[in-house]
């Protein structure tokens, strides 16, 4: 069975830390930032761990 490619819209969106779990980036913080609070504005630019079913599924699809 060949190798399956990797899903490069993905790969846009997210990445791999060092002890192999999947990272993601909250939306909505690339404008209107004045009508959003200070706090929300704090956890929009804070990055997420992906976990569960949809983390291995994203695994499979970043090629590992």
């Amino acid at each position: 069975m060949p190798k399956l490619k990797t899903h490069k819209g993905l790969t846009k969106r997210m990445k791999l830390t060092g002890t192999g779990k999947v990272k993601r980036n909250r939306s909505f913080g690339s404008h209107l930032m004045s009508t959003k609070n200070a706090k929300r504005r704090r956890r929009i630019n804070a990055s997420r761990i992906v976990t569960g079913p949809i983390a291995k599924k994203c695994k499979v699809l970043l090629g590992r």
